[in-house]
């Protein structure tokens, strides 16, 4: 499996009631009034968002003095922004260092043969595990004498419950970002699919997935058609069929057209994980008869390995720089694990993460979540609780740096790679971005040297999402480049 999975895939400060832009706090004054105020203005006022709901605020990370604000108590759809609250409270609750571990048993220990009658594997909602992850495992139980599984590869993934996607996520797509949440899930619970077209019209299409496992079967309805054809399209479909799932891919490709990679989701993540399990046992040598699926682990098998995935700071990194939904769900399904609800759910999970940031001194109780990626309309936060925790964040000695150095940097990497092309590395923050909804909450780098926290929130525009992020972008911008005189 390529690299390109892990793409594919930081002093508690409660800020009081803020003023409305431009507004003097008694004993904390608005720096920058009135210029910095104007200027902020007027990249609030951007063609692009006018007529949108807005709300913002931005403090200084030092003092926590208010250097802007605008409705920054209003509760607005935050999108990704979202992914913020549950990578704060995650990190808190378990450490940067925490390994979510998958355990290997089987009914007895391998004999001379190096054989077992059925291998178990029981899922400990590691949300970041790949088929490299796998192949590592696979090689460490062959190093350990597996060498045949005679009956089947059974997985229990009872960590978590059967509900796969959240039900406020309204109708389901095939994309790797509607992807389902299990207790044990490998590659996002995704794959790649490679469509290269003929050379000429009519020609045959080719259609290869990545991982080439038994569990997934193409059923290829691509044609290839003329140079300068109008429309040029792929669909893709789910299906599930008796002991695997088909994947249907249909439409048009232009003749000799470069190869087109997308990334889809499947219907069954258990499944899928089996059967990228055994290709890998398979790789190293491992002999696995079948994969049997999900089932129970009996009370008296025998323990042959735990594997610990990637410290949870690397999980974290993964999740905020590249926004990835499916490790947000994980996550806060794995906290209600540890708070004991097993199965886990999402509102037992939405609990925990609540729980933990009120514990840290966010004030929660304005707030309405239940997810942990803000696929959902449903969420509402406003910009104080997220610069909250993002100053909380940043001054947490056990978690913070972790925390900070997981945002995208700005024309660097993640999900800003391609914006704030002015002011590079001068800018790390979380990109949020729903139908008709924007969002950028993070620190900014000021002229001065010194730090902002800043959170902007955007519902309801009506131009195109490209000018919609030039406009939220200037706004974060005017604080990098103007510098008003001295802050508190």
């Amino acid at each position: 499996m390529s690299a390109r999975w892990r793409a594919a895939l930081a002093l508690v400060c409660v800020l009081g009631v803020m003023p409305a832009r431009g507004e003097e706090i008694p004993g904390e004054p608005v720096r920058g009034a009135p210029a910095l105020v104007k200027r902020l203005d007027a990249a609030l006022a951007h063609p692009s968002l006018r007529g949108s709901q807005i709300a913002a605020l931005v403090v200084d990370a030092e003092t926590g003095g208010v250097l802007y604000a605008h409705d920054p108590d209003r509760a607005l759809v935050p999108a990704s922004n979202v992914k913020i609250l549950t990578g704060v409270a995650v990190l808190a609750a378990l450490g940067p260092a925490h390994r979510f571990a998958t355990e290997v048993l089987a009914n007895r220990v391998p004999d001379a043969e190096g054989a077992v009658d059925t291998l178990y594997v029981r899922g400990g909602g590691d949300p970041a595990l790949t088929s490299e992850e796998l192949w590592r495992l696979a090689a460490d139980l062959r190093r350990g004498g597996l060498r045949k599984v005679r009956e089947a590869l059974v997985v229990d993934a009872s960590l978590f419950d059967d509900e796969r996607w959240h039900p406020s996520w309204g109708p389901v797509s095939a994309r790797a970002y509607h992807a389902p949440i299990a207790g044990l899930t490998v590659n996002y619970a995704a794959f790649a699919a490679r469509v290269v077209p003929g050379a000429r019209p009519g020609d045959a299409v080719e259609v290869t997935l990545d991982p080439a496992v038994d569990g997934l079967r193409v059923v290829n309805r691509v044609r290839t058609v003329q140079r300068g054809a109008e429309h040029e399209k792929l669909d893709f479909e789910r299906r599930r069929a008796e002991g695997f799932e088909e994947v249907l891919v249909s439409g048009m490709l232009r003749a000799g057209g470069e190869p087109v990679t997308l990334y889809r989701s499947v219907l069954d993540p258990v499944a899928y994980a089996a059967s990228v399990l055994r290709l890998q046992l398979e790789a190293n040598g491992v002999e696995v008869a079948s994969a049997g699926g999900r089932g129970t682990i009996p009370e008296d098998a025998v323990a042959l390995l735990r594997f610990e995935g990637r410290p949870l700071g690397e999980v974290v990194r993964l999740f905020m720089k590249y926004s990835n939904n499916a490790i947000g769900e994980g996550l806060v399904k794995a906290l209600a694990a540890r708070a004991g609800k097993v199965p886990a759910t999402w509102p037992a999970g939405i609990a925990a993460v609540r729980d933990e940031l009120a514990r840290l001194g966010v004030g929660v109780e304005p707030i309405t979540l239940v997810d942990g990626s803000g696929l959902s309309y449903a969420n509402r936060v406003s910009p104080r609780v997220l610069v909250e925790a993002l100053r909380l964040a940043a001054g947490a000695f056990r978690f913070g740096p972790e925390f900070v150095s997981s945002l995208p940097i700005a024309a660097a990497d993640g999900t800003l790679e391609e914006r704030f092309e002015g002011s590079a590395g001068a800018v790390r923050a979380k990109t949020g971005n729903l139908t008709r909804v924007t969002a950028l909450s993070g620190y900014v780098r000021r002229a001065d040297g010194r730090t902002a926290i800043f959170s902007l929130l955007v519902n309801g525009y009506r131009g195109e999402a490209e000018e919609v992020w030039r406009g939220v972008d200037g706004f974060a911008e005017e604080l990098t480049t103007t510098v008003e005189g001295p802050l508190p």
